[in-house]
């Protein structure tokens, strides 16, 4: 799909954006809106055995995830104890979890004697994985994506499961066609894909082993305004940095919309562990969407590279037909971004290596 190329600034109609704000000018605004749950969420959170427990809930994703799921309960009128486990290293990230109603636990997953110290539960979201960093430490990686999902399972040999996974699993693709749908043989290339695989690997044997019902979900790059590949673009347009195009195309989406997929992949869960594509269905443009940021910033877009015929896509029209979200459009995140890289508001400044052919992260 092309982005947009708008000939002005000018702000999306309230038509386009419904109730979405024009543009969003701090954190706290956009820690509001990454946890505003849909209708549809707070119906189905309705279904959710309580407790909900969140494997690995300190991360990027995580924090939002556990908001939303504690919003949604109360907007339904639930009773739903959502509780977060986590090493918890980031002391105002728990704060502000328990601030919003979130029960957390501190513990270390990697350590095979905190399992008996978490607290029971039938529904459980495996958020634990490790990326950046394994060229250096493959070890970390293989120890984190293997040995946790095990011992997450024999914890919670009658829970619902929904893992979290990544794209990154299948081979590259022809950027003429729509990506790898998930009856595409995985194919990883470099350690961390393969650790990834392995950690599917990991849960559908035992599933198989204990009749665990779960969801793998194969996310391709969520995104919000403090990291991400649009953020990341937009920044590099901003500083006047050349921008690579050797995966020259890519999918995304926004991390309400893919924590929202998440919590209702619930319902989904089965045995064997179903596996779903999670990502937006455009499949956008490097080069386009940073000439349509750099129109919107007065800047002038510099490359390095040129585009190959093969990117890492993914096709995720098989979950969007059965979920049926709500979900932020590329045009609404393009304005976004844009306004807040051109602010100055915080980063994490988190590379996500979009660029990367070759598996070594």
């Amino acid at each position: 799909m092309a982005i947009p190329h708008p000939r002005t600034n000018r702000p999306l109609s309230t038509s386009a954006a419904k109730d979405w704000p024009f543009r969003i000018s701090s954190e706290r605004e956009l820690d509001e809106v990454l946890t505003r749950p849909s209708a549809q969420l707070v119906r189905d959170i309705q279904t959710v055995r309580s407790p909900l427990v969140l494997l690995g809930a300190g991360g990027k994703m995580g924090p939002s995830l556990a908001v939303l799921a504690a919003r949604a309960a109360r907007e339904a009128g639930s009773n739903l104890e959502i509780i977060a486990v986590s090493r918890f290293r980031d002391a105002p990230r728990r704060k502000w979890l328990q601030d919003h109603g979130v029960t957390t636990v501190q513990a270390d997953l990697l350590n095979a004697s905190s399992y008996r110290g978490l607290p029971h539960a039938s529904d459980v979201l495996y958020l634990v994985g490790q990326k950046f960093g394994t060229t250096a430490s493959p070890t970390a990686t293989w120890t984190t994506n293997t040995l946790i999902p095990a011992w997450s399972m024999r914890r919670y040999p009658q829970a619902r499961f929904v893992v979290l996974s990544t794209g990154n699993v299948y081979p590259l693709c022809t950027v003429r066609g729509r990506g790898a749908a998930e009856h595409v043989s995985p194919l990883p290339i470099g350690e961390y894909a393969s650790a990834a695989l392995a950690r599917e690997r990991i849960f559908e044997w035992h599933g198989e082993q204990q009749s665990t019902a779960g969801v793998i979900l194969r996310l391709n790059y969520s995104s919000e305004l403090r990291y991400g590949v649009p953020a990341e673009i937009a920044s590099k347009v901003w500083r006047n940095e050349a921008i690579p195009l050797q995966n020259g195309w890519f999918n995304c989406i926004w991390q309400r919309d893919a924590n929202e997929a998440v919590l209702r992949s619930l319902e989904l869960a089965s045995n064997p562990i179903a596996i779903f594509n999670l990502t937006g269905l455009e499949k956008i443009s490097v080069r386009q969407l940073a000439k349509t940021m750099a129109s919107k910033m007065g800047r002038r877009p510099h490359f390095k590279g040129r585009e190959s015929k093969t990117a890492l896509l993914s096709d995720a029209r098989r979950l969007h037909q059965l979920l049926k979200p709500e979900k932020i459009s590329c045009s609404i995140l393009i304005d976004w971004v844009t306004q807040w890289v051109m602010n100055g508001l915080p980063s994490y400044d988190k590379p996500t290596h979009f660029e990367v052919r070759d598996g070594k992260y």
